[in-house]
């Protein structure tokens, strides 16, 4: 990956919990436009990490940079989709897309301009006609696309995803996993996607890294990087993609083999 191709640069992370090793050692370099899937077993510290590249959490070693930015300033740069679309009750759907658009470390914009970047991200996910609902009246479905819209709105240059998908039926995850692949390439974000499902990574990844170890307090690392290759979203069930997650399980089953076929 080039230097001038390169959006986010993590050197070195590492983070402990409670004197306990978590992960150690972790680099991971993400480009411009590209959608990176990090998986691995619960509890090996995947939305640790994440919350550290996203700024929500401080490392005991190493730095991140996002488009050469490494203090509060990135956080301009980002927006987080979490497991739980953390929608607020009180708000109509419009006022949760628009929240946070006001904070200080963002750009100022006028109301007019505010409103129509509000309507225009709630079209884009198809829910222009629930603006003025609340939370409660929405399926589980729409409200993971408020939570993808409040994070659109604010044109990242990087998207990161803590296991969104993860409560929906298989109908409604993979018609999430579409909407992000449209959304993200329109808006030319890159995106970070934590994920338990190899097949979820591989469907809709353009890398697949695998995170493993935080055993017998030993830490973390990544152990593992895959390019599924072609257009996403992928076929399921490909030889290809089934000869790659047999190899990710593999890596899996024996973290300390890495698995670094394209590097």
């Amino acid at each position: 990956m080039s230097t001038e191709n390169v959006l986010l640069a993590a050197r070195q992370l590492a983070f402990s919990y409670g004197g306990t090793p978590v992960f150690a050692g972790v680099d991971l370099h993400i480009a411009r436009r590209e959608i990176v899937c990090l998986i691995g077993a619960s509890g090996c510290g995947k939305s640790t990490l994440l919350r550290l590249l996203a700024g929500l959490a401080e490392p005991s070693a190493g730095d991140v940079a996002v488009d050469g930015e490494s203090g509060p300033q990135r956080a301009a740069k980002a927006s987080v989709v979490f497991q739980s679309p953390a929608l607020l009750p009180w708000l109509t759907v419009a006022d949760n897309v628009g929240f946070g658009l006001d904070f200080a470390c963002r750009p100022a914009e006028a109301k007019a301009e505010r409103a129509n970047r509000i309507a225009k991200t709630l079209a884009q996910v198809g829910l222009a006609e629930h603006a003025r609902k609340k939370p409660q009246a929405l399926s589980g479905g729409m409200a993971q696309r408020v939570a993808l819209a409040r994070a659109l709105a604010r044109n990242p240059e990087i998207i990161y995803l803590d296991e969104p998908f993860s409560a929906l039926d298989a109908i409604s995850r993979e018609s999430m996993q579409d909407l992000l692949l449209d959304l993200a390439h329109q808006q030319q974000s890159a995106a970070l996607l934590v994920t338990h499902d190899i097949d979820e990574a591989l469907r809709i990844g353009d890398r697949v890294l695998l995170l493993a170890g935080c055993q017998n307090g030993t830490p973390a690392r990544i152990v593992g990087e895959w390019r599924p290759g072609g257009k996403a979203p992928r076929q399921h069930r490909s030889p290809a993609l089934n000869a790659m997650r047999e190899e990710i399980l593999d890596a899996l089953s024996n973290p300390g083999t890495a698995w670094f076929p394209d590097l």
